[in-house]
């Protein structure tokens, strides 16, 4: 019976924080989609072709208007670099279009406070211009040119098919009008449902764990771990340590906003928190990607410099946090709450369910549901519907 308990408890916590956070997924991945929609591939690859500051500013905006799934991005930052983009702008374009979206920001503000989506929003772009800085001084030409090459052999990762379909409107016109055709209604849906189909393992998987971890691991483990007795000393471990759970938690996209809101709770520090996030494009799964993307020497190149960039990015955020008083003074994260009440968090799960409704309808009369099926194929193997 205690068994059956400890589950049914990890089970509701992680019920408690789905029901919280739905209809911020929902509204993230529409605007996700009506941007995609109206945004084409050709067009990114077209704009990143170098890596001045200029470019890189692009490639941010661009990666944080596009997908939130990782394994996505990363398939997206390798179809880009080859079809012209410069490696920095890929991978600035990959950072941010898993750590600058809407819904993860959404999301954070949601389980944790404001004050962690604007620490994402300002530690994402530090994080951006020092990988910059460290592939300018460190990557030599030689180790690109050996990338191209073994990007160009088309060895399929993970979200091949998803990161291969170009589903945006292929009509001319303004924005709006483009928008508001049919074409643009079956290609939002089209983005829409495939962005779901993306992320939603990670984020079940994060949503399960977090109940798990946030059920069952002692608060004393986690003030132990992360040095809660030691103020200076927990700001300093914070950070190194929030990627590496983050690695051996193979959790990655949005999924493990969750997990962090459990070690906030449990004591990590403010910068903890933000590398923890940053940390989603060096779990495991997506180191081995990279070697078959790129090489060894490079994947193990992108993940030190990945993590030496995000300790750094997470250090300057808790510090300048700090100095402004930003920093919440409790740790009252949303892990779990009583139950479901009539409130604005349910009158908002109705109103954008029925808009997920509308557009999962639309999917399928549309045709959508081949595209389903070659979401995991070889690079190249779909095309626009």
């Amino acid at each position: 019976m205690r068994a059956l308990d400890a589950i049914g408890h990890a089970l509701a916590v992680a019920g408690s924080m789905t029901w919280q956070i739905t209809w911020s997924l929902i509204l993230g991945f529409t605007l996700s989609a009506v941007v995609q929609a109206v945004v084409r591939r050709e067009t990114v690859a077209r704009l990143l072709g170098d890596d001045r500051p200029r470019t890189l500013a692009v490639a941010a905006g661009l990666g944080a208007a596009s997908s939130s799934c990782s394994y996505a991005a990363v398939a997206l930052a390798r179809t880009l670099f080859r079809r012209g983009a410069s490696f920095t702008a890929a991978m600035a374009f990959e950072i941010a279009s898993t750590n600058l979206v809407i819904e993860l920001g959404i999301i954070m503000a949601l389980l944790l406070s404001w004050q962690f989506t604007l620490a994402e929003f300002a530690g994402g772009p530090v994080m951006i211009v020092l990988v910059a800085v460290a592939f300018r001084l460190f990557v030599r030409k030689r180790l690109i040119g050996a990338a191209r090459q073994q990007a160009d052999r088309g060895l399929a990762g993970s979200m091949e098919g998803h990161a291969a379909m170009d589903m945006g409107i292929a009509a001319r016109g303004s924005f709006w009008r483009r928008l508001a055709s049919r074409e643009g209604y079956t290609s939002v849906s089209h983005i829409f449902v495939m962005e779901w189909a993306a992320v939603i393992r990670d984020v079940v998987l994060g949503l399960l764990i977090a109940g798990a971890v946030g059920a069952w691991v002692p608060e004393s483990f986690w003030q132990h771990l992360f040095l809660t007795s030691h103020p200076l000393g927990a700001k300093l471990w914070g950070p190194l340590i929030g990627p590496v759970i983050s690695v051996l938690s193979f959790v990655c996209s949005i999924g493990n906003v969750p997990l962090a809101a459990v070690l906030w709770n449990g004591g990590i520090s403010f910068g903890g928190v933000i590398a923890f996030i940053f940390a989603d494009l060096i779990i495991l799964p997506i180191l081995v990607i990279y070697r078959k993307y790129y090489g060894t020497r490079m994947m193990l190149t992108i993940l030190g410099i990945f993590y030496a960039t995000m300790v750094l990015a997470a250090y300057a955020v808790e510090f300048a946090f700090g100095g402004l008083g930003l920093i919440p003074a409790e740790r009252a994260a949303k892990v779990a709450e009583a139950g479901i009440t009539w409130n604005y968090t349910t009158i908002l799960n109705i109103v954008f369910l029925l808009l997920a409704a509308a557009l999962l309808i639309r999917f399928f009369r549309s045709g959508g549901r081949p595209m389903l099926t070659m979401m995991g194929g070889a690079p190249g193997e779909a095309s626009a519907p």
